[in-house]
């Protein structure tokens, strides 16, 4: 049996350095995304691979309040994200309002 509990605690590390890695890389591509929209679904990639490490680390330590602690991690980065993508819709909007009254006056003129 204490062969298995410690290929189980080699594999969540192993997963814990891949998950490690795909945060890195979220947030390289959060930081360097393109527009607007890709820097908020890099958030949301970083908020899920988070909340994927703290359940792992819930079964690796055997504590049963990091899941949780995931779980309401969820329910903030779910929030988060409805947020910015509603102040962003706000932002392209007006902008848009704006192209088109510049467009308006330039044919006017």
């Amino acid at each position: 049996m204490e062969i298995l509990n410690q290929a189980y605690d080699i594999l969540f590390w192993g997963a814990l350095i891949v998950l490690a890695v795909c945060l890195l890389a979220c947030l390289i591509m959060t930081i360097r995304g393109p527009h607007t929209p890709d820097r908020i679904v890099g958030i949301n990639m970083i908020g899920t691979v988070t909340i994927i490490m703290i359940a792992v680390f819930s079964v690796l330590l055997d504590q049963n309040y990091l899941a949780d602690i995931s779980m309401i991690y969820a329910m903030l980065s779910f929030i988060s994200v409805i947020v910015l993508t509603k102040i962003y819709i706000g932002v392209y909007r007006e902008r848009q309002a704006a192209e088109k009254a510049e467009q308006e006056q330039e044919r006017d003129a």
